[in-house]
C-alpha cells in the first residue's frame, strides 16, 4: 500500500509563482485597477512602516503563532489584489483552487484619546512630512507609535477578518498573506497607514510643522537677524508652508530693479511653482512616470518630490498606478 497516495501533489515555488502570474494577468483584463502585492527581495517589509506593521502583529500572542502562514503566500505572489480603504482591506489570495479566494480585514479607527495623546508627544519633534513617511524621527517617538493597545498601530481586538476558503480557523493562511501584503504596500506609501487607521496625517504634522515654525520666526527677531524666508522654510521641511496654513512671512519692501527689454521677457516667462511643474510634467507625459524621471525632468530631490507627490494624492489629482510610478487622474 502506498501511504502517500492521500497526501497532495507537492508543488515547487516557481511552479506557484507561475500559477499566480497567470493569475494576475486574467485578472487584469477584468480590472485595470489590480493591485498584486510585489515584495522587492525576500524581505517581507523593508521600510520602518512596514516593518512597524509587521513586528506590532507578531508581538501579539493572539496572532504570533498563526500569521507565520501567510508568510509564503505573500512571498509566492499569491495576494494577487489588496486594496486599503479607510478602515478596511480587500484582497483576493491564490490558493489551491482555480478561483482566489477573497479576504476581507477591517480594522477600527485610532481612537480619540491615543491620537490626542500621540499628537501632544509628536508636537514640535516631528521636522517633516516626508520623514514622518519615511520612519525618521526619534526613537522614543517611534516606541510611543508602538506602545500596545495605545499607539497607532492595532490591537486584535481592534481587527476582524473573513475569507472565503473553507478553512475552520479563524486565522487562516489566506488572511495572514494579506496582512503581510498590508506592510509590504506600506513600504510603497507610508500614508495609507493613516488611511487605514481613519487618522488625519496632514492634522499631526501641520502642528508640528506650525510649532516649529513660529519657534523659528520668535528665535529670528530675538537675536535681531533677518526673519527667515518662505523658500528657505519650504527647504527646511520638504513642503510648501502654504499647504499646511502656515502664514508666510512679510517681505521687506524694497525699491524695483530698473526693468529691461530682456527681464520683462523673463517676467512674462514666469516661474512655476514646484507642485504646478510636477503637475504639468504628469499632464504632459503620455506614460506613468518614476521618481527617477520626475528627478529628471524638473530638477527637484527624490525627498521633495515625495512630499509633493502626497499631498497631490491626498487632493485627488495624482494616482499610483503601479509600485513608484505616477501619473494624473
Amino acid at each position: 500500500m502506498r501511504y502517500y497516495d492521500d497526501y497532495p501533489r507537492y508543488v515547487s515555488v516557481a511552479e506557484k509563482r507561475a500559477k499566480a502570474e497567470k493569475k494576475i494577468k486574467q485578472l487584469r483584463k477584468k480590472n485595470s485597477d489590480l493591485r498584486p502585492v510585489i515584495l522587492q527581495g525576500r524581505a517581507l517589509a523593508r521600510t520602518w512602516w512596514g516593518k512597524a506593521w509587521n513586528e506590532n502583529l507578531e508581538s501579539y500572542a493572539d496572532y504570533s503563532n498563526r500569521i507565520g502562514r501567510g508568510r509564503s503566500y505573500v512571498r509566492h505572489l499569491a495576494v494577487v489584489d489588496l486594496q486599503i480603504a479607510p478602515g478596511k482591506v480587500k484582497a483576493l489570495v491564490q490558493g489551491s483552487r482555480g478561483k482566489p479566494y477573497e479576504v476581507l480585514i477591517r480594522i477600527a479607527g485610532l481612537k480619540q484619546q491615543s491620537w490626542q495623546t500621540i499628537k501632544q508627544a509628536s508636537q514640535s519633534r516631528l521636522s517633516s512630512l516626508p520623514d514622518l513617511l519615511a520612519g525618521k524621527f526619534p526613537k522614543d517617538l517611534q516606541e510611543i507609535f508602538m506602545v500596545q493597545g495605545k499607539g497607532l498601530f492595532p490591537a486584535p481586538a481592534e481587527i476582524t477578518f473573513d475569507c472565503s476558503c473553507p478553512d475552520w480557523a479563524s486565522m487562516c493562511k489566506h488572511i495572514a498573506a494579506a496582512l503581510y501584503g498590508v506592510g509590504a504596500r506600506l513600504d510603497e506609501d507610508p500614508a495609507l497607514f493613516f488611511t487605514l487607521r481613519q487618522a488625519a496625517l496632514d492634522d499631526l504634522v501641520s502642528q508640528a510643522v506650525q510649532d516649529k515654525t513660529a519657534d523659528i520666526l520668535t528665535g529670528g527677531r530675538a537675536k535681531g537677524s533677518k526673519v527667515i524666508a518662505d523658500d528657505k522654510l519650504a527647504d527646511l521641511f520638504g513642503i510648501d508652508m502654504d499647504d499646511f496654513g502656515v502664514a508666510k512671512p512679510k517681505k521687506s519692501k524694497t525699491p524695483k530693479p530698473a526693468t529691461t527689454k530682456a527681464t520683462k521677457q523673463e517676467d512674462l516667462q514666469g516661474h512655476p511653482t514646484a507642485t504646478a511643474l510636477v503637475v504639468h510634467c504628469l499632464s504632459e507625459s503620455k506614460s506613468n512616470l518614476s521618481i527617477k524621471d520626475l528627478e529628471q525632468s524638473t530638477g527637484f530631490p527624490a525627498k521633495k518630490l515625495y512630499g509633493i507627490l502626497f499631498r497631490l494624492k491626498l487632493k485627488g489629482k495624482v494616482k499610483s498606478p503601479a509600485h513608484g510610478f505616477y501619473s494624473r487622474i
